[in-house]
């Protein structure tokens, strides 16, 4: 069963892990994955950025469909994502292994 828009069905197989309602479970999800994880993750969704953004710019974020919504989330599970695979090579921020932060207020949905 699809969860993505079916022009994304190339990316269906990250959807389970990677489309994540909340900032708390994608921060979680990237630092519980490994990097050849986060590597596949980004490689298969980077070439997509576009088209996805194109298509939830269709819809007004409070009335978007559930597909969009799903994608919606894997794209901000990508901006998570791309710090490690772009910058650091490594799933944690350097040199701040036992930091943390939570966030007040995240965009919707």
């Amino acid at each position: 069963m699809s969860i993505l828009p079916s022009g994304f069905s190339d990316l269906e197989p990250y959807a389970a892990k990677w489309c994540l309602a909340t900032e708390r479970e994608r921060w979680s999800e990237r630092l519980g994955s490994s990097m050849d994880e986060l590597r596949r993750f980004y490689d298969a969704i980077l070439p997509r950025v576009q088209d996805a953004t194109t298509y939830c710019d269709r819809f007004p974020l409070d009335d978007m469909p559930a597909d969009a919504v799903h994608l919606l989330q894997m794209l901000y599970s990508f901006v998570i994502v791309s710090f490690p695979v772009e910058l650091w090579a490594q799933p944690w921020v350097p040199d701040t292994r036992g930091t943390a932060f939570d966030r007040i207020s995240e965009p919707l949905p």
